[in-house]
């Protein structure tokens, strides 16, 4: 992901340049990614709204999450961190959505280890007028904080990629970080 982290200030420079807004849907880091964007002078012409599902019930309830959806794949699955990018966006009014699940310890979750994370933004494509999605697996190392924190800083990566070149496909953040 390069040597310098994208921070919310670089996020919100990016959303404002273009007239854009955001809304962000959140399991894993519980707020973390919202504070990271409202921290920023200048945020409130962006943001529109951060919703925290931690229980699968509330990502269906809350975020249009399909039920058959975390039934097949679990909460922490691509697929699942897409459907809420999705749900938050259109929920959200927002041009843009970022989405977090992963399990940060200590225990595994649904057989998948500790800092497994699943990020995705969403953005309705203004050609097709259909839903475009990006998305990506990480498996970071570190303590419970550690891989809330820098889920934090690559899922405003994996957005300010996608709001910059939105043709271009993310796959720069599939890794190890």
């Amino acid at each position: 992901m390069g040597s310098e982290e994208v921070t919310g200030e670089d996020l919100v420079a990016a959303l404002s340049e273009r007239g854009h807004t955001i809304a962000v849907a959140e399991s894993l880091t519980g707020g973390l990614l919202a504070s990271a964007i409202v921290d920023v002078a200048g945020a409130s012409q962006v943001f529109q709204a951060g919703i925290v599902a931690y229980q699968d019930e509330l990502k269906a309830d809350l975020l249009g999450v399909d039920r058959a959806l975390l039934a097949q794949y679990g909460a922490v699955s691509e697929q699942v961190a897409e459907a809420m990018a999705i749900g938050a966006r259109s929920r959200a009014g927002a041009d843009w959505a970022i989405a977090t699940t992963g399990v940060a310890g200590p225990e595994p979750s649904e057989g998948k280890p500790v800092g497994t994370v699943c990020l995705a933004v969403a953005q309705m494509s203004a050609q097709s007028g259909e839903e475009v999605t990006h998305s990506t697996v990480l498996h970071i190392q570190g303590s419970r904080s550690a891989i809330r924190s820098q889920s934090v800083t690559a899922a405003l990566a994996l957005a300010l990629g996608a709001i910059v070149d939105p043709h271009r496909p993310i796959t720069d953040a599939r890794g190890t970080v």
